[in-house]
């Protein structure tokens, strides 16, 4: 018996993305890590403002916003992006300017922890145009505000965007692999419950291998609290991913965009760092010396 046509053609397509997936991550890893640890830290911050604008277009874009209001809603999530820029790189980081950052860090991760939660629980379809703006603005300021501290050390933002990026990649491949129970099918059809153990399994394996390399004689109540931070960070990512699939199927749109082959939009690409590192930005605040 001959294999269906319409399965070989799925998995025709799925290799061909799979292909443009890496041929794209070749091309951006590269950048990002060179920008990361090369840059300064206000250099860092502008740079990132990049993505956040062109995040910023792809969320109006599902949002609905017509010209007008989507050159608006990038102008203000710029804005509030740069307003930052200027506060750090004062002589003095004022404490004003932290307990700020602090309090929308702490709102971000209520968002993500309980109200993106409940929000996909209750399936709301939101149509408003400033509340969907006002969101947005919560997705992305907080999470570009994040990674402008964690970036204060180069090594422990990698480490975070590492615990996303595996948990992402583990879930593709064990959904491709063993996937059968789907998690969310009315949000996203192509997730499933495997792929989230394989996510979990990945992440958690790898805080065990960093955190006996990094800290060889931590005690084991060390390590149980960095398996529970990693495990905190993963669910958020899934939380964060499921998030913008909902907002996308209300927009009735695949993906956020096509600026990243094999990966959609911009926002495809972030939608678990929106979620996770406002939180990682919080736990690490004391070490940073910004709390």
């Amino acid at each position: 018996m001959g294999i269906p046509a319409n399965t070989t053609a799925a998995h025709s397509a799925a290799r061909s993305g799979l292909k443009q997936r890496i041929l794209t991550a070749t091309v951006l890893v590269p950048l990002l890590l060179a920008s990361l640890f090369l840059l300064p830290g206000t250099g860092w911050q502008l740079l990132s403002c990049l993505p956040i604008a062109v995040a910023a277009g792809e969320w109006a874009s599902l949002a609905g916003f017509q010209q007008a209001s989507r050159v608006a809603f990038i102008g203000i999530v710029l804005a509030s992006c740069l307003a930052f820029v200027a506060a750090l790189a004062s002589a003095g980081f004022s404490a004003g300017a932290g307990g700020l950052s602090s309090l929308l860090l702490v709102a971000a991760l209520m968002f993500w922890a309980i109200a993106a939660p409940l929000w996909l629980y209750r399936g709301w379809h939101v149509t408003q145009p400033l509340l969907l703006g006002s969101v947005g603005w919560m997705v992305l300021v907080p999470a570009w505000l994040a990674a402008a501290f964690l970036q204060r050390s180069p090594w422990l933002l990698l480490a975070m965007l590492l615990v996303v990026w595996i948990a992402d990649t583990a879930a593709y491949f064990a959904g491709r692999r063993f996937g059968r129970r789907k998690l969310a099918p009315q949000i996203s059809p192509g997730k499933t419950w495997e792929g989230v153990i394989g996510a979990f399994i990945a992440v958690l394996i790898y805080a065990v291998l960093v955190s006996f390399v990094l800290q060889p004689s931590a005690n084991p109540y060390d390590r149980l609290v960095t398996m529970i931070f990693v495990s905190a960070l993963t669910v958020l990512s899934i939380v964060g991913d499921l998030f913008e699939s909902w907002i996308k199927r209300g927009a009735g749109a695949k993906d956020s965009g096509s600026l990243l082959p094999g990966h959609g939009g911009v926002l495809d690409r972030i939608d678990g760092l929106t979620a996770a590192l406002p939180f990682a930005a919080l736990y690490f605040l004391p070490a940073l010396g910004l709390a």
